[in-house]
């Protein structure tokens, strides 16, 4: 078996007596998209926070495709290849869909700052045009950010990360606050992002989370208490009684 894109291995952290995450390990293999579920207060948004370097780990370790990250902050993990979108987006309301997605890839070309002409400019370009196509965006190009529906900012807001050519992608409830019509359209396009990386979703749809995931992971307060395939995880009876009620049951 091939090295995983992402590993954390026996991750601990504490704010002071309250155990937010203990002792978990998780791999994240390119070509799958590996959810992690759990109650409100379960531990998820700390583990992503970790992976993704907003927190640092009390113990534990994570590599990036073999290269340890542990102590890196968000900016170099970002360089290394690790991509993260939020629960909130974080696009640039004012700026147009192209000049958001520009500047995502703008901020990860070697030689940031030097964009005028030359090789890196070339760079940039590509990626914003095929960023804005893998999301659907090329026709929203020049529409200001702040005029996009909300399914269409969360596009937005994924396409930026393509646009820094990530290796592991992180993506924290990516469904929260839309519609069926929306969601189903975000479902798709993360269905896509697996085909050449490594992808990690927190997400409290449990349809959606079945539809797309190839492994799942299901944490409470904060231990994982099982992982593997998802038809392994639905009949695991510590889940079904914490967490997936009718969606425990076998269809």
């Amino acid at each position: 078996m091939s090295e995983p894109a992402l590993r954390a291995t026996g991750l601990h952290k504490h704010f002071g007596g309250l155990r937010a995450v203990a002792d978990v390990s998780i791999d994240i293999l390119v070509g799958e998209i590996h959810a992690v579920i759990g109650p409100n207060g379960a531990g998820k948004s700390t583990l992503i926070n970790l992976l993704s370097g907003e927190l640092l780990a009390n113990r534990g370790a994570i590599s990036l495709g073999g290269a340890d990250i542990t102590r890196l902050r968000t900016d170099r993990r970002a360089l290394a290849g690790l991509g993260r979108a939020y629960q909130k987006t974080t696009i640039f309301p004012q700026f147009t869909v192209h000049e958001n997605v520009r500047l995502a890839a703008q901020a990860h070309a070697p030689g940031r700052l030097r964009m005028f002409g030359g090789v890196r400019s070339e760079q940039v370009a590509r990626a914003t045009t095929e960023a804005l196509a893998q999301t659907a965006l090329s026709g929203r190009a020049q529409t200001v950010a702040d005029h996009l529906s909300h399914g269409e900012q969360r596009q937005l807001e994924i396409a930026m990360v393509l646009a820094t050519a990530p290796k592991v992608i992180l993506l924290d409830e990516p469904l929260a606050g839309m519609g069926p019509s929306e969601a189903r359209g975000i479902v798709a396009l993360i269905a896509s992002l697996k085909a050449a990386r490594a992808v990690l979703i927190v997400e409290h749809d449990m349809d959606a989370v079945f539809a797309l995931a190839d492994r799942l992971t299901v944490m409470q307060d904060g231990a994982v208490i099982a992982s593997g395939l998802p038809l392994e995880v639905r009949m695991h009876p510590a889940v079904r009684s914490a967490y997936l009620g009718n969606h425990g049951a076998a269809s």
